[in-house]
């Protein structure tokens, strides 16, 4: 016969399980959140940025699951990114690194970057500068760099350009294959994307993890369990800014 204190401890275990289900379910298939972790998205995304990322927006594949648990032997509801998308991907190097970029070539694209301006199928993306990126720490003025507005159809993307004839500013034509496409961060001398075939190279679409939605919180120079500093930290106006 069980005594009262085990009925109460397997129903509070029970409960327990039932919660972390949910909750695997929903990271699972719904969305998961992430942090920013480096400076390759700027002028978008900042470090200590926290995005929530949809996992609908493409389709499932074992990368869609906790530690890529291969239950999904092949990418199903398949929905091929935009132009423009900020994705997040499992690197093709070692299929679970997280890095997040944007989507710049689709399958059959041929990309190439000359003098630090990218040409796609052989036409130019024009670009417009603008008043510079200030990057700050602890609201105290860094330094200025270059921030261009690129015009892809119908997107106008913010990136910055910190130098002139960098390493990837004149690169070989790439050209995508099928089932692929090709990122860049928008940082774009301080990033390494696609333009680096030893670290990232072609993306598979079945490493896609999902579509950048928008910023649910955003702390400058400090850790989200510091939370002593949350006062001077937080970014108020990041909080819930959609990513574009």
């Amino acid at each position: 016969m069980k005594t009262k204190n085990q009925n109460s401890f397997f129903a509070n275990l029970k409960s327990v399980s039932l919660a972390v289900l949910i909750a695997l379910l929903i990271r699972s298939f719904i969305a998961e959140p992430f942090n920013i972790p480096s400076g390759s998205m700027k002028p978008n995304l900042l470090v200590g940025d926290f995005i929530f990322v949809t996992k609908w927006s493409y389709g499932y594949s074992k990368h869609s699951l906790p530690f890529s648990i291969p239950l999904i032997p092949k990418k199903i509801f398949l929905k091929k990114p935009k132009i423009g998308d900020v994705v997040v991907f499992k690197t093709p190097e070692d299929n679970k690194t997280d890095y997040i970029k944007r989507v710049i070539g689709l399958p059959g694209d041929k990309i190439k970057i000359l003098n630090g301006q990218v040409i796609i199928n052989d036409e130019k993306i024009m670009r417009k500068r603008v008043s510079d990126f200030i990057d700050t720490d602890n609201n105290v003025s860094l330094k200025r760099n270059r921030k261009y507005i690129e015009y892809f159809n119908n997107i106008e993307i913010e990136v910055l350009d910190l130098m002139d004839n960098g390493i990837v500013d004149n690169t070989k034509l790439y050209e995508v294959p099928d089932g692929h496409f090709f990122v860049m961060g928008d940082n774009r001398d301080n990033s390494q994307d696609s333009r680096f075939d030893n670290v990232v190279g072609y993306i598979p679409f079945e490493n896609l993890v999902g579509k950048a939605r928008f910023i649910f919180f955003s702390l400058e120079n400090s850790r989200f369990l510091q939370i002593w500093k949350w006062p001077k930290s937080i970014r108020k106006g990041r909080i819930f800014k959609s990513i574009k």
